[in-house]
């Protein structure tokens, strides 16, 4: 199962970079923040180790300036995330070596939101021209996600 819905990426996409995405799309485009996400969590894995504890807590993860206020835009847009589909998406991939903390778990809409707002704003700084998606957009947008995040 993936993090959200079609119909809700659709919304969410509209709202935060006035793009129009496919149902083609959509698999793209929850599957690079999905890799995002576990790519968040894996460096907070890694912090919590080197700070003794088998138990990763928010600050844990590596949440930048610009993520940070990008959450903030996420909740301003009054969508919701379902925290069951995100976690049952991260029962699907490698576990993690420690458990999330529930303060963590109740995070997660909102960072995976923050995600998929990136990614929305990115495609369109890469073509501010177009209100539509194409693959060539998601690709170049994946690469530069995997070059930041």
């Amino acid at each position: 199962m993936a993090v959200v819905g079609f119909t809700k990426l659709e919304a969410l996409f509209r709202k935060a970079a006035s793009l129009d995405i496919h149902k083609g799309h959509a698999k793209d485009i929850t599957d690079i923040v999905e890799k995002k996400l576990h790519d968040l969590l894996l460096a907070g894995e890694r912090n919590a180790n080197m700070n003794g504890r088998d138990v990763i807590w928010e600050s844990d993860v590596p949440i930048t300036k610009g993520l940070q206020e990008t959450i903030i835009s996420f909740k301003k847009l009054e969508e919701e995330l379902s925290v069951e589909d995100i976690l049952s998406f991260l029962s699907t991939v490698p576990p993690l070596k420690y458990p999330l903390s529930a303060d963590l778990e109740a995070k997660l809409p909102e960072i995976t939101g923050a995600l998929l707002v990136v990614l929305a704003k990115v495609i369109k700084e890469i073509d501010n021209e177009s209100r539509q998606v194409s693959h060539q957009l998601i690709e170049k947008s994946s690469r530069i996600l995997d070059l930041t995040l």
